[in-house]
């Protein structure tokens, strides 16, 4: 529908009985999450900062409650796997490192990124964000595995750690 006719733009996705529906503003964000997906498939190149920001920008911009993920990367810094390892509340995420390793372990990474949102829409890493970076670094460390880096977002923008040189 037109903007300027007093009608507001709706976007449609199809149901499960294959008809066009209006999209809730959850649905869209689910579909959208399924495009970066696809587009960032398996392969993927993170050849750079600006790289890992617009993904972790366009997973986990938009959610309700803290979601820490990593990207898990081969030799030449290529997604191996995406995952959403730890799921919080609208202020917080408790990490554990052990998990971060054992999946690391599992898809025989050489590299990961991290990152996690702020529904608050800060991009300020906290100190316990600062804290769970260094463990994490040095425990992947002890399986040859190295952190790249460690995204935050807060709404639409991005803070990578490393480039604070908190890496």
């Amino acid at each position: 529908m037109d903007a300027e006719k007093g009608h507001e733009s709706r976007l449609y996705i199809r149901s499960s009985t294959r008809r066009y529906k209006a999209a809730s503003p959850d649905e869209v964000l689910e579909a959208a999450r399924t495009v970066v997906g696809q587009r960032m498939s398996r392969g993927a190149s993170f050849s750079d900062p600006k790289t890992a920001k617009d993904f972790f920008r366009d997973k986990l911009s938009g959610l309700q409650r803290e979601v820490f993920a990593a990207a898990f990367l081969d030799s030449r810094h290529r997604l191996i796997e995406y995952a959403e390892l730890f799921y919080g509340t609208i202020d917080g995420a408790e990490v554990h490192p052990r998990e971060v390793v054992r999946q690391a372990i599992q898809t025989n990474c050489a590299a990961i990124i991290v990152g996690h949102n702020h529904p608050s829409g800060s991009v300020e890493p906290s100190a316990a964000d600062r804290a769970v970076t260094a463990r994490l670094k040095q425990v992947l460390s002890l399986v040859d595995v190295r952190l790249l880096d460690h995204i935050v977002v807060g709404g639409n923008q991005t803070m990578a750690l490393a480039e604070r040189g908190w890496v």
